[in-house]
């Protein structure tokens, strides 16, 4: 048996995983898109490492782009299998890969609006009817369900805590009457989650790809979230009369962030501005998650006593039109503006962050990990000028994040989702979702806890396990 690294190898995004089996099946682990890898994004996106044609069967651990956006082209390439996952997952699959065709599509349109000479025409890696063909292929596993793929091959899912219907990877694959247990943690999200319930424990595996992507952060701000949103609209808002926008996953951080504004309300602390969701697949991303009462944790479940819509607060309005969207920037009224994506790699935040980063009374709040060569990376970074639609622009905006807020669990958070594992019947733990230098770091932390056998694989690379 072998397995490669197509993606997220060494890096954060594009997580692309291959187990290859002695009969030459094939399982695939995620197929996400690379994001914010500045102009090698592109390359890394149009080239698999692998015939999409020979993929038996495809698992996904969870619905974010970076693990499913490139789903649609696999299957348009040639990939006819299922793809498992759980129900909520495809819910949100179905959304986020429909949104990533149309920006695909429009910001190719943009861009060949504004070609300069010599400059090859864009093209979307995939359009809409590939995104409905890879739904059709869907095939549902609930948490802790033991689904048989084949003979030989067994799935089980666990929470991972991280986005709703985010999943461990549980795989014992028998080859020659010999069991061996793989894991995939996919990402992990949060022991002590706004919303979620926390990660699971899960039974002993011989081979675990882990997910380090804060390997060697921890997540301990001063204050709680609560405190940071109201100190940040104040003083933007109220006082310099800006506004601050917020770059948020449509899916988790924007309804964390709404949760948290509606507890101020709750406090009668909310400040009496205008809030504004700016993203038509964050709304739908919020009713999913609504009609998914079952991942909310005990605090949520406290709050919905008082509470019957715990996402909506005075002032709240979901933005869905292009020309509402336009018309935001054209307003100076102070305002709260919460938009996708939460990298400000694509989508209509990158439109609000060039309308606003040269005025100094606005603030851009970062909420959330930022790959660090994307316009969010570099932002977080203290670039002075960055480039956004291939024009320069100076900073003079302040630049705020809340590191807390992130879905990805610090290295407390992922040595406590070890917890339960001997390290000495690890015959392998593989780093994966993370910048090399922060593996390289967590990987002395792990030898530190008894796991002797850390690999960090390179991009490409191919190990064999027995």
């Amino acid at each position: 048996m072998k397995i490669a690294f197509h993606g997220a190898a060494r890096t954060v995004t594009g997580s692309k995983h291959l187990i290859t089996l002695k009969n030459d099946t094939q399982i695939l682990l995620d197929c996400g898109l690379f994001q914010g890898m500045g102009h090698v994004t592109d390359k890394l996106n149009d080239y698999f490492g692998f015939d999409a044609k020979k993929v038996t069967y495809m698992i996904l651990s969870h619905a974010h782009i970076d693990h499913c956006g490139l789903l649609p082209k696999l299957v348009a390439e040639g990939f006819s299998g299922n793809i498992f996952c759980t129900s909520a997952t495809m819910d949100l699959a179905r959304i986020l890969m429909m949104d990533s065709a149309k920006i695909q599509e429009q910001d190719a349109e943009f861009a060949n609006r504004h070609l300069r000479h010599g400059e090859e025409m864009e093209e979307a890696l995939y359009t809409e009817d590939d995104v409905v063909q890879t739904v059709s292929q869907m095939k549902i596993v609930e948490y802790e369900e033991d689904f048989e793929i084949e003979p030989g091959i067994r799935l089980r899912f666990t929470d991972a805590g991280h986005i709703l219907g985010s999943a461990a990877v549980h795989l014992t694959i028998t080859e020659d009457e010999k069991p061996t247990r793989i894991t995939f943690s996919g990402d992990v999200g949060r022991y002590g989650d706004l919303l979620l319930k926390s990660p699971q424990q899960f039974d002993q595996a011989d081979y675990i790809l882990m997910e380090s992507t804060y390997g060697d952060s921890l997540h301990k701000d001063l204050d709680p979230i609560e405190n940071m949103l109201l100190e940040i609209i104040n003083n933007t808002c109220n006082i310099k009369k800006g506004k601050v926008i917020i770059p948020a996953f449509a899916v988790g951080r924007t309804q964390e962030l709404l949760y948290a504004l509606n507890g101020l309300e709750l406090k009668g602390k909310l400040p009496d501005v205008p809030y504004y969701v700016d993203s038509p697949l964050s709304s739908k991303a919020t009713e999913i998650l609504k009609n998914h009462p079952e991942v909310y944790n005990n605090g949520v479940k406290e709050t919905l006593k008082i509470d019957h819509d715990v996402f909506a607060f005075k002032g709240l309005r979901f933005i869905e039109s292009v020309e509402e969207s336009k018309a935001l920037n054209e307003d100076p009224r102070p305002c709260v503006i919460i938009s996708a994506s939460g990298m400000a790699e694509a989508g209509r935040v990158k439109h609000h962050i060039r309308n606003n980063i040269g005025n100094a009374k606005n603030t851009i709040l970062m909420v959330g990990y930022c790959e660090p060569n994307s316009l969010g990376g570099k932002l977080i970074a203290g670039q002075k000028v960055v480039d956004i639609f291939r024009d320069k622009y100076e900073v003079k905006a302040e630049v705020r994040a809340i590191k807390s807020m992130s879905a990805h669990g610090d290295y407390e958070d992922l040595l406590r989702f070890l917890s339960a594992q001997d390290p000495a019947k690890v015959k392998q733990l593989f780093l994966v979702h993370g910048e090399y230098e922060v593996q390289q770091h967590f990987a002395s932390r792990l030898k530190d806890h008894g796991f002797k056998h850390v690999a960090i694989p390179e991009y490409h690379q191919v190990f064999d396990i027995n």
